[in-house]
């Protein structure tokens, strides 16, 4: 205890008993306190509602009125110093009700001493200090970002923080008193076993854990172990603290597959040089003696070690524009020129069961860029996207300006701040397997059969566009087609006029429900939202979705959802919102933009479609429309 004194105020209505007290607290040995008195039940009332006191002592007798009313009526108007009551008779069932109403101790006045006096106020106060020092450290446990909870030996939760109810989707309610194993699923059960029998050895334990939430998302988390002893009535129990890095761990994927890619392409740029030198004295042999030999068999099998060898020459020079980029004559280049070229030789060409169809804006952004090889990298998308349609349909190809902002760039790995031009091929074919997704750029690997195809014609995409200072992003979905958007810097064109530059729309305080199961495209959608005077709110799914409008409704102003998610996809959220609210505002957000899925929310009331990853500018003047019409 510190050296101020404590404050006390003596409620009785006898002045006897407050003559005595007060010399009681002259004969105190330790504890310093200031008396002072009241003696009706009203004066007291004031006195309490003014805050003034560390404690009250309250007779349980106050002429007509009840000491424990005044009790009760004090903790219900939130009196947070310690109150002790005092009893004439030792009457056990008003202790007990003294008790039950939030008393700090009960004393009988028959029995009361100085020494018993000063015992019971120290320990009250004290008590109260400790607990406020629980509250404070509990609340900062639930402002941590990171998942805080401690479950006995037999894995029963005792206790469960805030971001702990936020990763897992559990709420407190839901998830004291149940086992982890009940809550979420593990991906590794052996490696808890391991890690508990760490745990005991070593009282502390931490590693990588791969794990379900309530929604079914999997996450994967950075864990640490500790034993602690004596934890509420449990001699020993583990607090856990786990961090989400689900989405560090995406951006190490993608990292790790650039420098897979990067060392294939160092690999390949080696045996290409050796394969050039293989290759250029047989085809220069070979031609020589073409001009030698006159029998008709030893010119055709020359023309076959000729043709062959031209061949193995071409392949190297595809693999050497992975691995670097052929460098040719940069040039400011207006692409709708090339795309329209593109689409001319794909009317007269490709199978008439492959319709085509163009989106080209009038003020397109210029790149600088060698034209042959932007041309080879559209070529090469257009004849996958024919390939992945054996039996014909549509092959979009849109183009559209586009300045990538912090936002947008921490979505993706690959991305730069700055103006560029996206061209988007897209095709409702067959699409790519979710397991080979991550390969489809590396040199020679291809699905197509022996014969049809070298392998190279990605990472031949891959190296043009790398060279010309951009990135490809790819999604696709088994059975419903394939979308590779290629994103290349542009270039200031003195021909295009621009408008002047509007300062992004902000908001009236409006609260946008965000829904999406990638945790960081919801945090960085919800910094967007907040930094320009919006109120924000997120579910990891149509399931929390629903639940969360259906509490909010009245507050939230327009939903903002994923296409495609775990538990409830976007098409059922969508209705369902709508049951709940016909007039609900409504932007749909997807990666594949397939557009019958498109169409189908579009018939189902959606105001807007947002196409992923999107800026901070498409965000909000997207909203901006939406909100005013």
């Amino acid at each position: 205890m510190d050296n101020s004194p404590i404050k006390v105020l003596f409620i009785d209505d006898d002045e006897d008993d407050y003559i005595l007290t007060r010399y009681w607290f002259s004969e105190f040995q330790v504890a310093n306190c200031e008396l002072e008195w009241v003696n009706n039940y009203e004066a007291a009332r004031n006195a309490i509602a003014c805050d003034q006191h560390d404690i009250y002592l309250v007779d349980y007798r106050l002429g007509p009125e009840s000491g424990l009313e005044l009790l009760r009526e004090a903790i219900a108007n939130g009196c947070c110093s310690p109150i002790i009551l005092l009893t004439g008779q030792g009457d056990w069932e008003i202790d007990i009700e003294a008790i039950k109403a939030g008393a700090a101790d009960y004393l009988e006045k028959s029995q009361l001493t100085a020494p018993l006096l000063e015992r019971s106020i120290r320990y009250a106060i004290e008590r109260k200090q400790t607990e406020h020092k629980i509250r404070e450290q509990a609340a900062l446990l639930d402002v941590a970002t990171d998942a805080i909870f401690v479950c006995d030996l037999d894995d029963k939760i005792l206790f469960w923080n805030k971001a702990a109810q936020s990763l897992y989707s559990w709420k407190k309610e839901e998830a004291i008193n149940k086992k982890t194993r009940v809550l979420w699923h593990e991906k590794h059960v052996s490696q808890v076993e391991k890690a508990l029998s760490i745990l005991m050895k070593h009282g502390s334990w931490q590693g990588e854990l791969h794990q379900k939430t309530k929604s079914g998302k999997e996450i994967i988390v950075e864990s640490r172990w500790t034993l602690v002893h004596e934890f509420g009535n449990k001699a020993q129990s583990i607090l856990i603290v786990n961090t989400d890095v689900t989405h560090k761990k995406q951006l190490e994927a993608q990292f790790l597959r650039a420098q897979r890619l990067e060392s294939i392409g160092t690999l390949a740029s080696g045996i290409a040089h050796d394969l050039n030198n293989i290759l250029a004295p047989i085809l220069m042999t070979a031609q020589l003696f073409e001009t030698q030999v006159h029998d008709e068999r030893s010119r055709r099998l020359l023309q076959i070690l000729i043709t062959n060898a031209k061949r193995g020459a071409t392949l190297v020079k595809q693999v050497l524009s992975f691995t670097r980029g052929i460098e040719g004559d940069r040039t400011i280049l207006q692409l709708k020129h090339l795309i329209v070229e593109i689409q001319q030789i794909i009317k007269e060409t490709f199978p008439k069961s492959i319709e085509v169809s163009t989106q080209i804006p009038q003020n397109l952004w210029p790149v600088c860029g060698d034209a042959t090889q932007l041309h080879q990298v559209l070529m090469n998308l257009c004849v996958n996207a024919r390939d992945a349609m054996p039996n014909g349909g549509t092959l979009k190809i849109l183009a559209e300006n586009l300045l990538i902002d912090e936002n947008y760039a921490k979505m993706h790995i690959d991305a730069k701040v700055g103006h560029h031009i996206v061209i988007t091929v897209s095709d409702g074919g067959i699409g790519i397997q979710t397991e080979i997704l991550d390969r489809i750029f590396e040199p020679f690997f291809t699905t197509k059969e022996l014969g049809k195809g070298t392998g190279l014609g990605l990472s031949t995409v891959l190296g043009i566009i790398k060279s010309h200072g951009g990135f490809i992003d790819v999604v696709s979905v088994q059975g419903k087609g394939s979308q590779f958007k290629v994103y290349l810097p542009a270039q200031e064109a003195v021909e295009t006029i621009e408008e002047p530059e509007q300062g992004l729309p902000s908001g009236q305080g409006e609260l946008i429900l965000v829904v999406d199961d990638e945790a960081a495209i919801r945090d960085v959608t919800k910094t967007s939202l907040e930094s320009h005077n919006y109120k924000a709110i997120t579910a990891s799914d149509g399931i929390e979705a629903i639940a969360l409008y259906a509490e909010h409704r009245d507050e939230i102003s327009l939903v903002l959802t994923d296409m495609v998610m775990p538990s409830m996809d976007g098409i059922t959220t969508i209705r369902t919102l709508r049951k709940i609210n016909p007039d609900v505002k409504i932007i749909a957000v997807s990666g594949l933009t397939s557009q019958d899925k498109v169409n189908t929310a579009y018939d189902m009331g959606i105001k807007a479609f947002l196409s992923k990853p999107y800026t901070a500018s498409q965000l909000l003047q997207t909203i901006s429309t939406v909100k005013n019409n």
